[in-house]
């Protein structure tokens, strides 16, 4: 009995507990360790859940983007559309253009040409009948228009038909009648203070040498250049209003001094051919080429033109600009050439009528 106690001793049940323990250990272990796995996976899975829902709305983003491209084309379009539509109303003015002096002189001479073809019936639009009446009308010009002179010269002459005469006239009578061209004032006393002259230093005969016609009172050399071309046949070149303008717009010159814009032009043709320049010129500035509204699209000489498209380029709303003859109206002077009235030149209406 003894011997079976021993068997049954108690050293056996402290190794089996240890193992116990230690089985239990190794498996709480283990388990800690796959907890942790798995807290890992959860986290993963989490912060891969929260990459995906910053994701989605990029996404979406990015989906919603073109059409946000196409309301922002679909703005742009009709600016376009009225960009298109807009260009053939209105020219653009174009830009100085680089020439030579050969192939300006060539476009200046070529525009001239053309100009004789459109008007050839070009004069002086001032009334006269001796170089006398030509000189007292020219000097009557500044300020107003040549109609106005045309319709006030004919009582003036009729009561003072010669230098002599004005010399000699009341000037609160002269006043009267060159009310109309206004600053009548001064205009009298150039007229009558030219007559003078005229009647003392020339025998009442007006010169015709540049250097004493610029001599008289009130006669500068566009004046001078008038007389002498238009009353004596000598070539010279009228720098008025018009003919300053349009040359600057053909880009012949970019003067703005007279006797400058005279030379500068001179230069690009022949003598012979200065007079009727002139004329051409200050025809085509009155009756096409306006100061304010140009008449581009009626203008003959568009093509050579560096300034096309200042003005008006449709030609119905161009055609409505026309003046004078060009226009169907009247001219400038009550007793035009010939030549004008052939080509259906209308003259002007005398001081008063209609």
């Amino acid at each position: 009995m003894k011997t079976t106690k021993a068997a049954k001793s108690t050293p056996v049940k402290p190794v089996a507990k240890k193992a116990a323990k230690k089985n239990a250990q190794k498996a709480t272990a283990a388990s800690g360790k796959a907890t942790g796995v798995a807290k890992k996976a959860t986290a993963t899975i989490k912060k891969a859940a929260a990459a995906s829902k910053k994701a989605a709305p990029a996404k979406t983003a990015a989906k919603k983007a073109p059409p946000a491209k196409t309301a922002a084309s679909k703005k742009a379009a009709p600016a376009k559309t009225v960009a298109k539509k807009a260009a053939p109303a209105q020219a653009a003015p174009k830009k100085a253009i680089v020439e030579s002096h050969a192939a300006l002189v060539r476009r200046a001479r070529r525009i001239n040409r053309e100009l004789a073809e459109v008007y050839p019936y070009a004069h002086p639009e001032l009334d006269f009948e001796n170089p006398f009446q030509l000189v007292i009308a020219t000097v009557l010009s500044a300020q107003t228009t040549d109609l106005r002179v045309n319709q006030t010269t004919p009582g003036l002459f009729a009561k003072y038909p010669t230098p002599e005469d004005l010399a000699a006239a009341n000037p609160e009578e002269v006043e009267e009648i060159l009310r109309p061209t206004g600053f009548f004032r001064a205009k009298t006393k150039s007229v009558i203070g030219l007559s003078k002259a005229l009647a003392e230093d020339f025998g009442g005969e007006v010169p015709s040498r540049l250097e004493d016609l610029v001599k008289l009172p009130g006669v500068g050399r566009k004046t001078a250049f008038v007389v002498l071309g238009n009353a004596f046949g000598r070539p010279g070149i009228t720098v008025d209003t018009h003919f300053g303008r349009l040359v600057r717009r053909w880009q012949w010159t970019d003067e703005t001094d007279p006797d400058k814009v005279e030379a500068a032009v001179g230069a690009l043709f022949p003598k012979s051919e200065w007079t009727m320049l002139s004329h051409h010129v200050i025809f085509h500035g009155r009756r096409i080429c306006h100061a304010r509204k140009p008449a581009c699209g009626a203008c003959p000489i568009a093509p050579l033109c560096p300034a096309y498209g200042e003005g008006e380029t449709d030609p119905e709303k161009a055609r409505k600009l026309l003046k004078y003859e060009k226009g169907g109206f009247p001219g400038q002077r009550l007793n035009p050439p010939q030549s004008y009235l052939d080509a259906g030149g209308i003259p002007a209406p005398p001081l008063g009528a209609g």
